[in-house]
């Protein structure tokens, strides 16, 4: 194929030296139009298959398959188009936008942010421009001269750009590595909840440790160098980051224990409300208030902490209330276990039940006692809504609700002589 577009070159004129730079922008220009048909008819049916990588990648799908069809295409012309010409590194060039803009779309699919993105799509652009236009040698030359020494060391700007190149394109895989393994620990039957998410952490760690060393295998670092140096920061971090490890381990053993899974209804000190997410260093519980309490792991380890929703997520109210003496007994606690019976959120079963505590100096105590399934949702709402129907029922039925009272003597004064 490559004598045919030779030949045809042969036969158009070109006295200006500008036509074939021009046929050249035209070729790449069609393509890249082809390109863009070609991903419009595949996106639809890669859109399903490609949905475990979240909704950011669908938005760009078509874009990259654009960029993607576009960089195969016209590389596959200027693979063709003799080398050496203007016409070739106008080929080149469009390749190079093509990658680098294809590089710009994935990169921002997995929330790498624009200032890590523009230098590494700018370099594969420069390094496929000049590989088309001459080779990469001299690129790299003029970048390696480029430096300063420190020591025994010379830092130059190709050096810089090549961490920085392998730091932006690791982080990027980590990312796209822990999506998926998320998506796919997630979407497992075999786990519950709280096995997944100890699953998702162990192999965002596993990945992590894999990315550092093999970024540490392709600059080339040697470890050995730096083997007093770690061990005298080890020494350090042991001891001024102990609460971090000890928080971190604490949570490894939160989740594979079970003791407290995400959705749990738990309350440690003053903090009440519901585990939103194990973390790291923290657990998240949101109250009833909306505040959301960041709990150090640690301190679940060591504190009692209850955990209404253990093994049963059934709970226990209990709502004092209290009659006067002179009402009648039995008609008052049927009327309680109507008004307990009435409220929406409390269980049938286990059935709701009056106790009679004690006689007080004013008034006959007792305690209702319901059952709820969702603690979550709060106590107090289901103490005020049956108290309230309590309240209408002893009014309409004259039962009374006695209040404090004293009776103060007051001496009379001695008559004067």
């Amino acid at each position: 194929m490559t004598p045919n577009i030779a030949w045809l070159l042969d036969r158009v004129p070109d006295d200006s030296g500008i036509l074939h730079p021009l046929l050249a922008l035209a070729l790449a220009l069609l393509l890249h139009l082809a390109a863009a048909g070609l991903a419009r008819s595949v996106e639809p049916r890669l859109r399903g298959r490609m949905a475990a990588l979240g909704d950011a990648f669908a938005s760009r799908l078509r874009a990259m398959l654009r960029y993607a069809f576009s960089a195969l295409l016209i590389g596959i012309a200027a693979a063709f188009w003799p080398h050496e010409s203007v016409g070739h590194l106008v080929l080149g060039i469009g390749l190079g936008l093509s990658v680098a803009l294809l590089a710009g779309y994935a990169l921002r699919v997995l929330a790498i942010p624009r200032w890590a993105v523009l230098p590494l799509a700018l370099l594969l652009f420069l390094s496929i421009v000049s590989g088309t236009g001459g080779g990469l040698a001299p690129v790299g030359a003029m970048l390696d001269s480029v430096g300063i020494s420190l020591g025994k060391r010379r830092v130059t700007l190709l050096g810089l750009l090549s961490i920085a190149a392998t730091c932006v394109a690791l982080f990027a895989l980590v990312r796209l590595a822990n999506r998926l393994i998320g998506r796919w620990i997630g979407q497992a039957q075999s786990f519950d909840p709280t096995q997944k998410l100890l699953a998702q952490k162990l192999a965002a760690i596993t990945v992590i440790v894999a990315a550092f060393f093999i970024g540490v295998d392709l600059l080339g670092i040697d470890l050995t160098a730096f083997a007093v140096f770690s061990g005298a920061l080890g020494l350090a971090v042991g001891f001024g980051l102990q609460k971090t490890f000890g928080n971190l381990i604490a949570g490894i053993i939160l989740l594979m224990d079970r003791s407290i899974k995400p959705g749990d209804v738990i309350v440690v000190g003053d903090s009440f409300g519901w585990v939103n997410k194990i973390g790291v260093r923290a657990v998240s519980v949101i109250t009833r208030d909306g505040k959301e309490h960041l709990i150090p792991n640690e301190n679940l380890m060591t504190q009692e902490v209850e955990n209404w929703s253990y093994s049963d997520r059934n709970v226990r109210v209990r709502i004092p209330v209290g009659i006067a003496f002179d009402s009648d007994l039995k008609l008052a606690q049927q009327l309680m276990l109507q008004a307990a019976s009435d409220s929406p959120r409390v269980l049938r079963n286990p059935k709701p039940n009056v106790w009679l505590t004690g006689f007080g100096e004013s008034r006959v105590e007792h305690d209702i006692l319901v059952w709820i399934s969702d603690p979550e949702g709060g106590v107090g709402n289901v103490k005020s809504d049956v108290l309230g129907r309590v309240w209408h029922l002893f009014r309409d039925n004259g039962i009374t609700i006695p209040y404090p009272q004293r009776v103060i003597h007051t001496p009379r004064p001695a008559d004067a002589p």
